[in-house]
């Protein structure tokens, strides 16, 4: 799926285009100094479970009969030129399908453990009291978000320090089955989160 949006994005012209906006992010720039490339995904983890919390992939929150490209079969890419005033209403169409991803409803609920990019909704110089969890680096703030039923919107029982380090985290808690939009792009999922921590592979 990475592969087939940036892709799409490049088509659009639109890899880009946000890059105006990092510039002055405070979260982009302390991205900007981990060792990862727009589009970079972490690792796939080892532990199947940690301290009661089950652990689960971005993969996992996708229903095994959905495929994230059937709307890119469905407009013809290929045809576009520079600067074809068609890409922004293919873009548009994108963006309807992708949020409108359906989630799986057995997640909710659950105790689980995932690890992913963090990006910052609300919070101060210091502390980061909600956040998107998105599966590649700079999902929502260099390029455009992912389908909702890869956001999930984190709300951390404690505020999370700031700090380069948690450009890329893991998170502890129950997910649940909660669509929320924010102006960096919408959510399928809500992890009520008892641990945010450094991602380690």
């Amino acid at each position: 799926m990475k592969k087939r949006l940036l892709m799409t994005l490049a088509v659009l012209g639109l890899a880009a285009a946000p890059l105006w906006f990092v510039l002055s992010s405070p979260d982009a720039q302390a991205q900007a100094k981990a060792d990862y490339a727009v589009g970079d995904r972490l690792a796939a983890p080892v532990a199947p479970s940690s301290g009661g919390f089950r652990t689960i992939t971005f993969d996992d929150l996708m229903p095994a009969d959905w495929d994230p490209n059937a709307i890119f079969r469905q407009l013809d890419m290929a045809s576009l030129q520079d600067n074809d005033p068609r890409a922004m209403e293919m873009m548009d169409k994108i963006r309807q399908a992708w949020e409108q991803a359906p989630v799986v409803p057995e997640l909710n609920g659950q105790r689980v453990r995932m690890a992913g990019f963090l990006v910052r909704l609300e919070g101060d110089e210091k502390h980061i009291r909600e956040f998107l969890l998105v599966p590649y680096f700079g999902a929502c703030i260099h390029v455009p978000p992912p389908p909702a039923n890869q956001v999930v919107h984190v709300i951390p029982e404690q505020p999370v320090p700031v700090g380069p380090e948690m450009g890329a985290v893991w998170v502890n808690g129950t997910i649940r089955l909660a669509a929320s939009k924010t102006d960096l792009g919408d959510a399928g999922y809500r992890i009520d989160a008892v641990a945010v921590e450094p991602y380690r592979d």
